[in-house]
């Protein structure tokens, strides 16, 4: 997911990167990826895509591969992203993984209703799907930016459903800083990310400055085959959809509450240049969740997935493996 949240907070999960990060910090530094992802490797990442339509109406797409009886992950990627978000890092985790990586609704080849987006509409429509391709226990839910307020929905809503759950650049608050105190409201930098959104207008230009400058962590790392594609995908999502997700799923609302139904171990994985998540809602994930593991990785952002892909698989299993 996804980059920095446009402008000054430009790129609300999904894909920070080279610009001034969304908490206003100094530029960071764009990372290579361990191992670079090839055309032929994400043409048939992509291929093996497939679609199933779910009892509430929604056709959701999904990649299905590693080891049928491998114990089962759930990978849920970022805001205008797609199941391609975990292109680089799938090849390291279906060494010991069979992967479910899910194309959210209203986003990639899954279907884009006029309604509904909420935390709680999106980890609906996973149990949905897991109960569809009956999978049997799931062995984590992990999800990066957007994707980890779902999976953190997905544990609190079902918890005997969620025997691990990894959040990768996740917050216990709300997407963006924090509002100014007694200001009541959001913070300008918020403001003017949700301006940017309000001027969004179809057809959506891929190769557009605002497009280009969404995705700049993922042009300033990935190859542009790669980068042409997340455009390409993020721009057939309709303008008022991407509004709608941010205003139902982002930006409002306080997820403290219900973090204690939490009760799987938990992995927490933050870039220690994550511009995009506050202080305190790294801290009220910390504090909410009853068991938790926190893992830092200094040098990299809030687009672990990407930047070191290898070192965040090694993370996940090992937690994996040992709790």
């Amino acid at each position: 997911m996804r980059e920095v949240l446009l402008g000054a907070l430009m790129l609300a999960l999904g894909s920070p990167a080279v610009a001034v990060a969304a908490s206003g910090g100094s530029p960071t530094v764009p990372l290579k990826p361990v191992s670079p992802i090839t055309l032929a490797a994400l043409d048939a990442f992509d291929g093996a895509k497939q679609t199933v339509g779910l009892q509430n109406g929604v056709s959701l797409a999904y990649i299905d591969m590693g080891p049928r009886d491998a114990p089962v992950l759930v990978l849920i990627h970022g805001y205008t992203d797609s199941a391609r978000d975990w292109a680089s890092l799938a090849p390291e985790l279906t060494r010991n993984f069979r992967l479910i990586i899910v194309d959210l609704r209203g986003h990639g080849a899954s279907s884009k209703p006029e309604c509904c987006y909420t935390r709680f509409d999106f980890a609906d429509d996973i149990r949905l799907l897991l109960d569809r391709l009956h999978t049997g226990p799931v062995e984590a839910i992990v999800g990066h930016s957007l994707g980890s307020l779902v999976a953190q929905t997905f544990a609190e809503l079902w918890p005997a459903a969620t025997r691990r759950l990894v959040l990768v650049s996740s917050t216990g608050t709300s997407f963006g800083p924090e509002p100014a105190c007694g200001s009541g409201g959001a913070t300008p930098i918020v403001q003017s990310w949700l301006a940017g959104l309000a001027q969004l207008r179809d057809p959506i230009d891929p190769d557009s400055a605002f497009m280009r400058e969404w995705w700049q962590e993922s042009i300033a790392i990935n190859p542009e085959f790669f980068s042409s594609r997340q455009r390409h995908d993020a721009a057939a999502i309709p303008a008022h959809i991407w509004r709608d997700i941010a205003d139902q799923a982002l930006v409002t609302g306080d997820l403290r509450p219900m973090l204690p139904r939490i009760q799987a171990p938990t992995l927490l994985i933050w870039g220690g240049r994550d511009t995009v998540m506050s202080a305190a809602g790294r801290e009220a994930l910390r504090t909410g969740i009853p068991r938790n593991v926190v893992r830092i990785f200094p040098e990299l952002g809030h687009d672990l997935i990407w930047q070191d892909p290898q070192a965040l698989a090694s993370a996940i299993t090992g937690f994996l493996k040992k709790s």
